[in-house]
């Protein structure tokens, strides 16, 4: 099995900044890509970053290309997720996921942490 615990939410004014890490343990060969999706009230859960490990491909959602960068530490099984920029609209929970795909989510999801952008 694989766990992923995610960290770093939390409250930001607009404009600002979080990066969010996550960890992963366990069968972690398992895991090709790994990646961030966000839920916000009432919507579904859409990917938000992925990165490949081996190689570092990544992958970003439309809306926050160029605010949003996904990046990974192997020797520490932690990938990370720096949001610059912030705006309301980037409130969300936001859920690390590792999968065999860099296409699709993977089958491993942490618990969620959320994210809210408020003045």
């Amino acid at each position: 099995q694989v766990q992923l615990v995610e960290s770093g939410g939390g409250l930001v004014q607009p404009g600002g900044s979080l990066r969010l890490s996550c960890v992963a343990s366990g069968s972690i060969f398992r895991i090709f890509a790994m990646g961030w999706y966000r839920q916000a009230p009432g919507k579904q859960r859409d990917l938000v970053a992925v990165i490949t490990l081996g190689g570092g491909t990544t992958n970003y959602a439309d809306s926050v290309k160029g605010r949003f960068t996904i990046s990974r530490d192997n020797a520490k099984n932690t990938v990370y997720l720096q949001m610059i920029s912030l705006k309301p609209e980037d409130t969300a929970v936001y859920y690390c996921n590792g999968g065999s795909s860099i296409g699709v989510a993977g089958p491993y999801w942490g618990q969620g942490t959320q994210v809210t952008v408020s003045s």
